[in-house]
């Protein structure tokens, strides 16, 4: 493994999880709007109430009683999410992607039984997943609809999209596809791969697994760089857009495209990760301070959009 020194690191604008924690968390997150992110159902609704494209919300269960509706839920439904309202980190996230005379189906074809479901629900409900412990409730979600422009990118998982967010201002952007490694779950700490993509066009630029670079997807050796992520405008707009939502600076927005609705906000993050910075190949902080440097009338999302496609593309020198 290749490790660099602390100056090379600040000569190459990478922003350290120290910096990130006191000069941007702290700064421009205020404590009282955590809420709004850290609880992935009031964050729903307040999607909904914005007018921006969420999966469908099944149901939800709050008490242990009612863990015996689930069946009755799901009926009908090809596939289902269950997840903790308060998880992080993807831990808790139950997905079944076919039901078949009441039997349950996870997406490595592995099946998992109605009692294994009652139980992973009890879990959540006991805050087993949950920021610090506390009790929590599940949310059962529709499936997505995998979009077939990601055929052969992915194994197994749906593939998701976080661009991280500063002041409104869409910054930089990552594609995260599911690998064996990652057990179908687009999560670059139990495996994924994070593909850096170009803020102006969605194009992919580099690719990592594990913190070190490759070239192709481990599982179905695509080569990464050639996606291109479609709806590229409408993410940008979305993720733009959930600053006036939730009213925090410096956030981390995840969403995915559904092949019949679209491009869908999946959750947001108050304390998104650092590594988008190792799949772009390029520090974020100078396109943070850029943008602290600014002033001016404020920009509503289409001109915040606009700005950042024309400064901070893979052609810019941010």
């Amino acid at each position: 493994m290749k490790y660099a020194w602390p100056w090379q690191l600040r000569r190459n604008g990478v922003l350290n999880m120290n910096m990130r924690n006191i000069n941007y968390i702290g700064r421009y997150n205020p404590r009282k709007h955590y809420k709004r992110v850290d609880d992935k159902l009031l964050t729903k609704q307040l999607a909904l109430a914005n007018d921006i494209a969420v999966p469908d919300l099944i149901g939800v269960i709050r008490e242990q009683h009612e863990i015996a509706d689930i069946p009755e839920m799901v009926r009908g439904r090809s596939g289902f999410v269950i997840k903790p309202a308060k998880g992080s980190g993807g831990k808790g996230i139950l997905v079944i992607t076919h039901v078949e005379h009441h039997r349950y189906y996870k997406p490595n074809g592995h099946e998992i039984t109605p009692s294994e479901v009652d139980r992973h629900v009890s879990n959540i409900l006991s805050g087993l997943f949950s920021l610090g412990g506390k009790t929590d409730v599940a949310i059962v979600e529709g499936l997505i609809e995998f979009d077939p422009v990601f055929d052969g990118y992915s194994y197994e998982g749906v593939p998701d999209i976080r661009l991280i967010v500063f002041k409104g201002f869409p910054v930089m952007g990552m594609l995260r596809l599911s690998t064996t490694a990652s057990d179908g779950k687009a999560n670059l700490h139990q495996g994924a791969v994070g593909v850096g993509l170009d803020i102006a066009t969605g194009q992919g630029l580099h690719a990592v697994q594990f913190d070190c670079p490759l070239e192709h997807h481990p599982d179905t050796g695509k080569r990464l760089i050639d996606i291109k992520v479609p709806h590229w405008d409408t993410l940008l707009h979305t993720a733009s857009s959930t600053y006036e939502m939730c009213e925090l600076g410096y956030l981390g927005t995840d969403m995915v495209l559904d092949q019949r609705k679209g491009p869908l906000l999946l959750e947001l993050n108050a304390r998104p990760g650092l590594a988008i910075q190792i799949a772009n190949g390029k520090g974020i902080l100078p396109r943070l301070r850029h943008i602290e440097a600014m002033r001016g009338p404020s920009m509503s999302p289409e001109e915040r959009v606009a700005y950042a496609k024309t400064h901070f593309s893979s052609s810019s020198v941010f």
